[in-house]
């Protein structure tokens, strides 16, 4: 199943998951990639992704982990292979690259993260 990517690219309700610092780490994902989206010439925003999305991923596989979420090793590995793809990005960010983040993101968290709302 595939949701549909937000125009403006911003994070809204429908993508909480009722965690106070993963929302505010999603939204700040979103910010990250509408910035290289707008700036894709602009390696310090790309970078500044990388860095966000990767404390982000760490502290959501913290969160599993302590809550011994059965689930934690297939989503640990979804975050580990968009991390890959992402570190082999450099600037200028292709469009079809951002596109590509748009859409794992949006169904990254409405299609996996979901499944853990009242879990952790």
């Amino acid at each position: 199943m595939s949701f549909e990517i937000p125009e403006p690219y911003v994070w809204d309700e429908s993508f909480k998951v009722f965690y106070e610092l993963l929302d505010e780490e999603h939204k700040g994902l979103f910010k990250g990639i509408f910035d290289v989206a707008k700036s894709p010439d602009a390696g310090g925003k790309l970078q500044d992704l990388k860095d966000i999305v990767s404390k982000h991923f760490a502290d959501e596989e913290d969160m599993m982990a302590k809550a011994s979420y059965p689930d934690l090793g297939s989503h640990k590995e979804l975050h580990v292979d968009f991390l890959a793809k992402l570190k082999e990005v450099s600037a200028p960010v292709p469009t079809a690259t951002v596109d590509f983040a748009k859409d794992w993101l949006v169904n990254h968290i409405k299609g996996i993260d979901h499944k853990y709302i009242n879990k952790l």
